[in-house]
């Protein structure tokens, strides 16, 4: 392979493992939006989500702190629930407030590569490598009322030129997505970003009643040093964009200050 072709097709691999990122596919989740290049077909498909589970396990360390767990330095950065949340209903797989080492977070990112074969696989899997991949940490958030939920996932790098530059990345694929923009973040315009998924289709009256409408999703993207900072919200209209962006100026002022959040 050519130097050119070989640049080329590492370009692509990082593309198409950002892309994975910025739509959310990394750690499941309830729900998601496709994005299908060929055709420019769009959709969002759905899934409700169950009620909060508010009830730790009698093995974990953060037993009947409704706040969110605190016991590594990595969970530690995730924001303490902040008054008028609870912590949310699972994320698929994880529960509502979890970590996962290093080791487990390189499979997370390798396994969404499983449409890639021989060689392409292998690129595919070095790129992840090449990240240094440290750990992540993940909790879900949910108003009282159940009307939307939140996922933060913060993960943790050695590079952080490499974060900066998955953050933007990141950025230029989801313009090029021409994903609708949602609000800015003030206090940290130039290390945040965030987007809107398609808008959800008015419901439609059925033989046995009216249907649900579809749920607004909206993705965030920072990055503080070494932590990329992922906020996946889903929500029905009218989807509150201005508290979603509130949480995450929450999370990352947490970050830059662990402790002295309120």
């Amino acid at each position: 392979m050519s130097e050119k072709a070989g640049s080329r097709t590492r370009r692509i691999l990082k593309n198409v493992l950002v892309s994975v990122l910025v739509l959310g596919a990394v750690g499941g989740g309830v729900a998601y939006t496709a994005v299908t290049a060929d055709g420019a077909d769009r959709t969002a498909p759905t899934v409700g989500w169950a009620e909060p589970s508010t009830t730790a396990t009698p093995e974990d360390p953060a037993a009947g702190f409704l706040r969110g767990r605190a016991s590594t330095p990595l969970s530690k950065l995730l924001l303490p629930v902040p008054d008028g949340l609870v912590l949310g209903s699972d994320i698929e797989g994880y529960g509502n407030d979890a970590e996962v080492s290093a080791k487990q977070a390189q499979a997370l990112l390798k396994v969404t590569g499983k449409g890639f074969y021989g060689k392409q696989r292998r690129a595919y899997e070095k790129e992840v490598d090449r990240l240094g991949i440290q750990g992540m940490a993940m909790r879900s958030y949910a108003d009282d009322a159940g009307t939307f939920q939140a996922e933060v996932l913060i993960l943790r790098m050695k590079d952080k030129k490499a974060v900066r530059e998955f953050f933007e990345v990141r950025k230029d694929f989801s313009e090029l997505l021409e994903l609708r923009k949602g609000p800015k973040i003030k206090e940290y315009a130039k290390n945040s970003a965030c987007y809107l998924g398609p808008k959800p289709e008015e419901p439609k009256q059925h033989k046995g009643g009216q249907r649900n409408p579809d749920l607004q999703d909206m993705v965030c993207s920072a990055y503080d040093g070494e932590f990329m900072i992922t906020v996946r919200a889903y929500g029905s209209p009218p989807f509150d964009q201005k508290a979603v962006g509130d949480l995450v100026e929450k999370q990352l002022r947490h970050i830059a200050s662990p402790g002295e959040y309120v």
